[in-house]
């Protein structure tokens, strides 16, 4: 099991975890300073709370992203090489491949939601025809961002650890082929040696 998809599975899951604290969570917005001086409560206000237009699109973003979130770990369980289920290396380089995709997927419909909504509240805070209560960033929305970019990381750390289980060492063996042509050449040489005009001795010789 290779450091890099050990890497990338603490990153997925861990920003799979976050994305699931900040769609959960109350805090998206909260009343500001001068507000809460006044009044001396803080007003929270997450993405339950009512059903604004802007709200529904950022509650439909994340719940993309924590779904997506979570077929990834599952894609990233069965992906990695540690594990018995998924099938071959090359069909394990596929899903953790996949992993990946879902993963950076998951980070970016994350990132949108939470910017979008970001957004609103910086529009309507500096916005001084605006006299309705205004508010500030909540710890959800960088809790979504945190989340959003562990998710991205992995994502990416999982496309590129399938480079890994391309490389396979290739041996070459060619030791019969070697064998085989020295003991041709040791052959020919004798065969070199023995053949020529054979000398032949008659009785007269010795006379």
């Amino acid at each position: 099991m290779s450091m890099a998809q050990i890497s990338a599975l603490v990153c997925g899951v861990g920003g799979f975890g976050a994305l699931v604290a900040a769609t959960t969570s109350n805090e998206w917005k909260v009343t500001t300073r001068a507000s809460s001086v006044i009044t001396a409560t803080w007003v929270y206000q997450g993405l339950w709370m009512n059903c604004s237009g802007y709200i529904q699109a950022c509650r439909g973003l994340m719940i993309a992203a924590v779904s997506l979130g979570f077929f990834g770990s599952i894609f990233a369980l069965f992906g990695m090489k540690c594990t018995k289920v998924g099938g071959s290396e090359k069909a394990k380089a596929k899903l953790a491949c996949l992993a990946g995709i879902v993963f950076i997927l998951s980070g970016l419909c994350s990132m949108t939601g939470c910017s979008l909504y970001a957004n609103k509240i910086t529009t309507e805070f500096f916005d001084p025809l605006f006299m309705e209560q205004k508010y500030e960033l909540g710890a959800a929305l960088f809790i979504g961002w945190a989340g959003a970019s562990l998710c991205i990381i992995g994502g990416v750390i999982f496309c590129f650890s399938i480079s890994d289980n391309n490389k396979t060492p290739s041996y070459t063996y060619n030791g019969p082929t070697s064998v085989t042509s020295s003991r041709t050449k040791y052959h020919g040489e004798g065969d070199f040696k023995t053949t020529g005009p054979s000398k032949q001795f008659d009785k007269n010789a010795y006379v």
